[in-house]
C-alpha cells in the first residue's frame, strides 16, 4: 500500500530524565492524531557528528510499552528521511538501523513482503518512500500515527556504528512454552494447560450447524444458474458471481494461511527469550501425502490437545470451524490437503515461473529455456489439480513490488549481470533511451510473461478459473489493463478500513473482469502482537471493521469474494520477515476470538442478499484509536 505522509500538529507529552552523563533516557508518551517529537543531535549524544556518510548503522536502545509501529526520523535542512519500526513489547532491545535504509528505496526482495520490510532480533523495520542523503543530519526524532491507550516509548544511548550491535537485553524469558508474549497481560491468557483443555472443550460443545444456507460447495442454496462440474464466473442481473459445480451461485468468503505451520517462529540466536522451544518434530502425524510436519508453537499446542493424530485431528476440527462460522473457502498460503480431503473449495497458488529468482520479482522471459520451464512447472503442478471440483482456481504469484517503480527496475536491469533480459532491453531502447522507453519495455516484458504463464496453466487445466497474480497497493492503469485478456477474475490486495469502490470500479472499467480481494485484515496491538497493517481500538472493534468491510466490498457488482488474512495470529517473535501480527481467527493456543466468529456468522448470513442488492451492508465502522 503507498505511503502518504501527512503531517499534524501533535498533542505530545515527553520527559526528558538524565540517567547519568553519557546515558540519556528519553521517555515519550504519544497521545493525539499524528504525535511527533524530535531532538538536536546535541542533546541525544554530543559526539554524533551531523555527517553519518563514513559510518554503517544508527544505534541506539529502546522500550516500548507498545508493539505499536512508530516512526524513526532522521532530519537535515533539506527535509525528513523515515523508517518504521515496530518493536517488542516491553523489553529493552538494541537496535542497528543501517544507514542505507535512510538513503535509498529498497529494491531486494521479488514481493512486496520481502521489499517493504526486514527482521531485526527484537523488533522489524518497515521501509518507507521518504529517503534521502545522511550527510548533514541535525536531529532524530519519532512519531506514530493514531496511537492507542497513549503509549511510551523510552529511547537511550544513541550513536553511530561500524557494525550491527543488534540484540535482545533482556536477560530472562518473554515467550511462555505455549507461545504467548510474558511481558503482557490480557483477559484470557492461558497459564495451563488445563485452562486450555478446558476452553477448548467447551469450543467443540458449542457448534451450531450452517449448512442448510450453503450448497455442498458452500455455494447459496436454492440459486441456480448452469452446472459445469467446476467454478466458474457469470453476470447475472447486472451482478458478477462465482457459481459453484453444481450451479449455485457463490460469494468467496474466506481466509488465507489455514495452515498449522504458519506461525513457525525465527528462534536462531534467540533461544535465551524462550521458556522453552517446540519439539524438533512431531512426526507422528503426517499430512496425506506423507510430509512431514516441522513443530511451531501452534502445533504444539495442537499435540496437547489432540496426541499424535492432531494433524488429521486439526483438518477435522478447522472443516467444522469455516462450515460453523460461514467461511467458504480455503485461501492462499493454505494447506491444499484441507480443501481436498474435507471437500472444502480452496484455491492454489502456482510457482516455477522464476519470479523469486528475478529482479524485483519480474523473470527473465527472454531466457532460451523460459518457455520450456514455465510448461514443465504447469503440466507438474496442474496436473494435481485439473479434476477437482472443489478447486476455486489458481492465483499465479503475490504482489509484485515493481508496479509503480518502473524505472528503478529498468536501472537494475541494464546495471545488472550479463543476462537475456538485459540483452533485450538494451536492444529495445538501441538509439532512444528514454523513461517513457524503459518504462514501456517492462510492460512488453510483463505482457509476454502473462502469455508464457496463462497459456501454459490453460494449456494443461481448461477447466479451473485464472484467478490472477494478487496486485498489492496502488497500481498504475498499465498495470491492470494488461491483465485483461488472460485472467478469468482480477485480484488485488487491499488493506485499508474498505474496499474503496472507486478502486474496484477502475479495475473493472479496465478490465470488465470479476474482483476478488486475495487480502485484507484489522488487528489491536496487544497480547505482544502488533495490530496489523490496518489497527482497531480492541477486538470488539476489530470484528466491527472485519463486518463491515465484507459487507460493503460485497455491495459491489463486480465484486466476488474476499479473503481475510490470516487464520492464525502471526507467531509473536515475528515470522520470516518479523511480521508479528494480531489479526487470527484463532491465536496461538487454537483458541477463537469469539468478536470475530461471531461476526463472521452474521455477514454470512446476509452476503447473498447484500451482493444480490437486495439489502444495504452494514453502516456501523470501527473505533481504530
Amino acid at each position: 500500500m503507498k505511503n502518504r505522509w501527512i503531517i499534524i500538529l501533535p498533542v505530545l507529552i515527553f520527559f526528558l530524565t538524565a540517567c547519568s552523563e553519557n546515558n540519556n533516557s528519553f521517555i515519550v508518551k504519544f497521545e493525539g492524531n499524528y504525535p511527533e517529537m524530535k531532538w538536536p543531535l546535541k542533546e541525544l549524544n554530543s559526539k554524533m557528528p551531523a555527517d553519518w556518510s563514513g559510518s554503517g548503522f544508527l544505534t541506539f536502545e529502546m522500550n516500548s510499552s507498545t508493539t505499536q509501529r512508530f516512526e524513526l526520523r532522521v532530519y537535515d535542512k533539506s527535509g525528513i528521511r523515515i523508517l518504521q519500526i515496530l518493536p517488542f513489547q516491553g523489553a529493552w532491545v538494541r537496535a542497528s538501523i543501517p544507514l542505507t535504509y535512510f538513503m535509498k528505496m529498497n529494491t531486494e526482495g521479488t514481493d512486496q513482503a520481502a521489499i517493504w520490510k526486514t527482521p531485526r532480533p527484537g523488533y522489524w523495520i518497515g521501509f518507507t518512500r521518504s529517503v534521502g542523503a545522511v550527510n548533514n543530519i541535525d536531529s532524530i526524532g519519532v512519531a506514530m500515527k493514531l496511537p492507542a491507550g497513549s503509549p511510551t516509548l523510552e529511547l537511550r544511548n544513541f550513536r553511530l556504528t561500524a557494525a550491527a550491535e543488534d540484540t535482545i537485553l533482556a536477560a530472562y524469558p518473554l515467550v511462555d512454552e505455549f507461545g504467548q508474549w510474558i511481558p503482557a497481560e490480557w483477559s484470557g491468557k492461558a497459564t495451563s494447560a488445563e485452562d486450555l483443555k478446558t476452553a477448548w472443550a467447551e469450543e467443540e460443545k458449542s457448534f451450531e450447524n450452517v449448512k442448510t444456507i450453503a450448497s455442498e460447495y458452500g455455494g447459496f442454496a436454492g440459486t441456480k444458474a448452469r452446472a459445469t462440474g467446476f467454478f466458474r464466473v457469470e453476470k447475472i442481473n447486472e451482478k458478477w458471481w462465482f457459481v459453484d459445480p453444481s450451479g449455485q451461485l457463490f460469494f468467496s468468503n474466506g481466509s488465507c494461511c489455514i495452515e498449522p505451520n504458519s506461525d513457525l517462529s525465527r528462534t536462531e540466536g534467540r533461544e535465551y527469550i524462550f521458556t522453552k522451544l517446540p519439539p524438533a518434530d512431531l512426526s507422528p502425524s503426517m499430512n496425506p501425502s506423507g510430509r512431514k510436519r516441522n513443530a511451531s508453537f501452534y502445533t504444539w499446542n495442537l499435540y496437547r490437545r489432540f496426541g499424535d493424530k492432531w494433524y488429521q485431528e486439526w483438518m477435522e476440527l478447522t472443516s467444522e470451524r469455516m462450515k460453523n462460522w460461514g467461511l467458504n473457502t480455503v485461501g492462499n498460503w493454505s494447506d491444499t490437503d484441507l480443501g481436498k480431503n474435507r471437500k472444502i473449495p480452496y484455491v492454489a497458488n502456482l510457482t516455477g515461473w522464476g519470479i523469486q529468482s528475478g529482479k524485483m520479482g519480474m523473470p527473465d522471459v527472454y531466457e532460451p529455456g523460459y518457455s520450456k520451464m514455465v510448461d514443465s512447472a504447469a503440466l507438474i503442478q496442474c496436473s494435481k489439480y485439473k479434476n477437482d471440483p472443489y478447486l476455486l482456481g489458481y492465483f499465479i504469484g503475490n504482489e509484485p513490488p515493481w508496479p509503480g517503480r518502473e524505472q528503478e527496475l529498468a536501472e537494475l536491469i541494464l546495471g545488472g549481470e550479463p543476462s537475456a533480459m538485459k540483452t533485450a532491453m538494451e536492444k529495445y531502447l538501441d538509439g532512444n533511451d528514454t523513461p517513457e522507453k524503459r518504462k514501456e519495455f517492462i510492460y512488453r516484458t510483463y505482457k509476454l510473461f502473462l502469455e508464457t504463464v496463462c497459456s501454459a496453466i490453460k494449456k494443461y487445466d481448461a477447466n479451473h478459473l485464472n484467478l490472477g497474480f494478487r496486485l498489492g497497493g496502488v497500481n498504475p492503469d498499465e498495470m491492470i489493463a494488461t491483465s485483461k485478456e488472460y485472467f478469468d477474475v482480477f485480484s488485488i490486495n487491499i488493506y485499508s478500513y474498505s474496499a474503496d469502490h472507486k478502486i474496484i470500479q477502475n479495475i473493472y472499467d479496465l478490465t470488465g473482469l470479476p474482483v476478488i480481494i486475495g487480502e485484507f485484515h484489522f488487528g489491536i496491538a496487544g497480547h505482544g502482537l502488533a495490530p496489523g497493517l490496518a489497527q482497531t481500538k480492541n477486538l470488539e472493534e476489530r470484528a466491527v471493521a472485519y463486518r463491515y468491510y465484507v459487507e460493503n466490498a460485497a455491495a459491489h457488482p463486480a465484486l466476488i469474494g474476499t479473503h481475510w488474512f490470516q487464520w492464525i495470529d502471526q507467531p509473536v517473535t515475528g515470522r520470516f520477515d518479523g511480521e508479528n501480527y494480531n489479526i487470527g481467527f484463532v491465536d496461538v493456543t487454537d483458541r477463537p476470538y469469539q468478536d470475530m466468529v461471531t461476526a463472521s456468522k452474521e455477514l454470512y448470513k446476509r452476503l447473498y442478499s447484500v451482493h444480490a442488492g437486495d439489502e444495504p451492508p452494514v453502516s456501523r465502522k470501527a473505533v481504530v484509536q
